[in-house]
């Protein structure tokens, strides 16, 4: 909005300001960071008034005895409020790519806001019915792949490269294409062609395959990184402080993609208008720490799903816009052990559990509660059970978890961006 309209009256002093990415993404970032703490506190007054709260959690579980009755939740609104206003200000509202991510906070945000008015409302502790929440994040994965497939505007360039003759930078690159390509870590070629695990299908057939794969694997990365994002929201603070940091290891991914120099000198494909997800992740990082002003131990507010859903969706679908899907697995690194963990701890004690016997893989799923949670409490619902990692004696307050997890969240981003020059 202020981008067209500033263009518009580009005669104006500090008008050419808007044209520099970087000015929009800090203008957006601290926007984010100012309408979620403002907002934040509005909304948790209101909260209050209305008697909307936490209704599911207690202290029965917690070795601290921490309490969680009574906390207001759907902070998730604020989340996505602190998203929005600073992009439909200050990102170019044509743009392709911010289009997407716009779409996808939105509709992971109706998704979430409907399993928590379920849970808060109608008192049902399960929410929104299972599918249900797996068809949303299906068809925004194959909303996100389609439009990527056939939409003009979603193109890039394989190679770049740039030099300098007489002060002048000389620009020579490939042509506009749609590709399958992605960048692959730790590998002398940075790039990977879908296409071609299907060169048995001919030159044609593999592109159409190469493409359809490409699709079903958006479909499969916007599901797993929403509920990984999902699980990991389950101590003050810890879902937005990990997310917050993987926004900015995202946005340097992003900044490079969209800047042709740059994706010349870490040799990646280039992206043309990617460089619009460096003020939509900027949005995102503000918006997400602003709300860790209320989220922090002890939380006066919870994102619940309408938070989480969102967040997750947000970093699988800006990492498969830049092609980098691959690398979420060590950037989103925590959110997938969460994941790991629940698959194993219920496929575990389903198998036992028909063999009439009660077997755990960790004492309580997902990870980050193991580590809060003594055997003795295990055993105490459950004199049967058998544990198999039953960890160290000594349990851990949530803020040193949430603050080990961030650490590790930290590592892992690190070693993402090292992966562009370590091959």
């Amino acid at each position: 909005m202020l981008y067209d309209l500033f263009l518009h009256f580009h005669h104006l002093p500090g008008a050419r300001l808007m044209t520099y990415i970087s000015f929009r993404a800090i203008v957006a970032a601290i926007l984010g960071l100012v309408i979620s703490i403002w907002f934040g506190k509005y909304f948790i007054n209101l909260l209050r008034r209305k008697h909307i709260s936490e209704t599911q959690r207690d202290a029965k579980l917690d070795p601290f005895n921490v309490g969680k009755k009574g906390v207001p939740t759907m902070g998730g609104l604020v989340i996505i409020a602190g998203i929005l206003v600073p992009c439909l200000l200050m990102g170019r509202l044509s743009n392709i790519y911010l289009l997407l991510m716009l779409l996808t906070t939105v509709l992971l945000g109706t998704l979430g806001f409907a399993d928590d008015y379920i849970k808060t409302f109608r008192k049902r502790k399960d929410g929104l019915n299972g599918w249900i929440k797996i068809g949303g994040q299906v068809l925004l994965g194959l909303i996100v792949g389609l439009t990527l497939r056939y939409s003009p505007a979603a193109v890039m360039n394989e190679t770049v490269h740039t030099r300098v003759e007489n002060n002048i930078t000389v620009v020579e690159k490939s042509p506009e294409v749609k590709s399958t390509r992605t960048t692959i870590p730790f590998f002398k070629n940075h790039n990977l062609n879908y296409a071609d695990m299907f060169r048995f299908l001919g030159e044609e057939g593999m592109y159409r395959a190469g493409w359809i794969f490409f699709v079903l694997l958006t479909v499969l990365v916007v599901a797993a990184v929403s509920n990984g994002a999902n699980l990991n929201d389950g101590m003050d603070g810890m879902c937005a402080g990990n997310s917050a940091l993987i926004g900015i290891a995202l946005i340097a991914l992003a900044y490079v993609s969209g800047n042709i120099v740059l994706s010349d000198y870490f040799d990646v494909m280039y992206i043309p208008g990617s460089e619009e997800l460096v003020v939509f992740l900027a949005s995102f990082v503000g918006a997400l720490v602003g709300f860790l002003w209320w989220n922090g131990f002890p939380a006066q507010i919870f994102m619940g799903d309408t938070g989480s859903l969102t967040i997750g969706g947000i970093i699988g679908v800006s990492a498969v816009i830049m092609h980098k899907e691959l690398l979420l697995p060590i950037l989103c690194g925590v959110f997938l052990m969460e994941s790991v963990s629940v698959i194993l701890q219920t496929q575990v004690y389903k198998f036992y559990k028909k063999r009439g016997r009660h077997v755990r893989v960790w004492k309580r799923a997902p990870l980050h509660d193991h580590f809060r949670t003594s055997v003795e409490q295990v055993i105490q619902n459950d004199p049967t059970c058998t544990i198999h990692f039953k960890g160290s004696k000594n349990l851990h307050h949530e803020t040193k978890i949430v603050l080990r997890f961030c650490i590790v969240t930290l590592i892992l981003a690190a070693l993402t961006l090292l992966t562009l020059k370590i091959r």
